[in-house]
C-alpha cells in the first residue's frame, strides 16, 4: 500500500483533488438550496436578513387549500399505482420472451423497445398527446396513464431481460419432467426467482412516474394532474402567490417522493439493479 501511495505523482494527487472538490461543491449547492427552500416554506417574513424573523405552519395550510393537494395527490397515487403494476405486468412476459428466445432481429426488437428511453420524452410526446387526445382519452386518467407507461415499460424490460437469462433455462425442462404445467412452474419456480429483479424495476418505474413532468403535463386535464404538474402550475400560473406557499408545496412534493422511496427501499435493495453474476464452479 505505501509503494502505491509513493508512485502517486503530483498529476493523480491534483485529479484526485479536482474530483473530491468538484463534488463537494456540487453537494454543497444541492444542500445550500434546499435548506434555503425549507427554511422560506417556514418563514414568516424574510426580506435582506440572515435568518427569518418568525417561523410558522401557515404556508404549508395555505399550500394544502389553495393548491387543492388531496385531489392532486390521490391523482398521482392513482397514476404511480397504475403505471407500476401495468408496466411489471406487461415488461416482465415480454423480457422473458426476449431472454429466452432466438430469433433473427433480436437486436432490433430490443433497440425498438428500448427506444422511449433514448429520445427526449418532448419529441415523442406532443405526437403522442395528439393522438390521446383525437381518440378522447386527453385529459383523462387513463390518457395519463398510457402517456406514462410508454418509458416506463422499457425500464422494466431492461433490468428484467438479463435479469432472467442468468437463470438456469434447464429449471423449467426439470419442472416440466415433474409434471409441472405453464402456470406451476411460473408460481412456484420461476416467480420467486424473478421477485428481486421485479421489485427493482417497480422502484426505477415508482421514482420515475413521480417525477415525469413532460408526458404527464402534456396529456393531464384539470382534474388529473399529478403532483409535479400542480407544482409547474403553482409556479407559473397567474396571479400573485406567496413564494413561502409555494416553496411549502415544493417541500411536500419533496416529502412524499422521498416517504415512497424510502418504503420501497425496504423491499428492495439498490444492488439488486445490477445483474448477479454467477459464480463458477469450484471444480473449474
Amino acid at each position: 500500500m505505501r509503494r502505491k501511495m509513493r508512485r502517486e505523482g503530483p498529476g493523480s494527487r491534483l485529479w484526485r483533488m479536482l474530483v473530491w472538490g468538484t463534488m463537494i461543491f456540487f453537494l454543497a449547492n444541492v444542500a445550500l438550496m434546499i435548506a434555503t427552500v425549507t427554511m422560506n416554506s417556514f418563514a414568516t417574513r424574510w426580506f435582506g436578513t440572515p435568518l427569518p424573523e418568525g417561523f410558522t405552519l401557515h404556508w404549508y395550510a395555505q399550500a394544502w387549500r389553495d393548491f387543492q393537494l388531496a385531489g392532486v395527490l390521490w391523482v398521482t397515487v392513482e397514476v404511480v399505482g397504475a403505471v407500476v403494476l401495468l408496466s411489471i405486468a406487461l415488461g416482465v412476459p415480454a423480457a422473458y420472451a426476449l431472454a429466452r428466445a432466438q430469433f433473427p432481429g433480436k437486436k432490433l426488437a430490443m433497440l425498438v423497445f428500448l427506444l422511449p428511453l433514448m429520445v427526449p420524452p418532448v419529441t415523442y410526446g406532443i405526437p403522442m398527446a395528439t393522438v390521446l387526445y383525437k381518440a378522447g382519452l386527453g385529459g383523462t386518467l387513463t390518457g395519463v396513464i398510457l402517456a406514462n407507461l410508454v418509458p416506463s415499460l422499457p425500464f422494466v424490460i431492461l433490468v428484467m431481460t438479463p435479469f432472467i437469462e442468468q437463470i438456469d433455462p434447464n429449471l423449467e425442462s426439470a419442472a416440466r419432467i415433474f409434471g409441472a404445467n405453464t402456470f406451476k412452474y411460473f408460481r412456484h419456480v420461476l416467480l420467486p426467482l424473478l421477485v428481486p429483479g421485479i421489485l427493482a424495476a417497480g422502484l426505477l418505474v415508482l421514482v420515475r412516474t413521480i417525477g415525469m413532468f413532460e408526458l404527464t403535463f402534456f396529456t393531464a386535464g384539470p382534474d388529473t394532474q399529478t403532483l409535479v404538474v400542480a407544482l409547474y402550475y403553482a409556479v407559473f400560473s397567474t396571479g400573485v402567490r406567496a413564494p413561502q406557499s409555494i416553496d411549502a408545496m415544493a417541500m411536500i412534493y419533496m416529502a412524499i417522493t422521498l416517504l415512497w422511496v424510502l418504503i420501497a427501499l425496504q423491499f428492495v435493495s439498490p444492488t439488486q439493479l445490477v445483474s448477479r453474476v454467477k459464480e463458477a464452479p469450484k471444480g473449474e
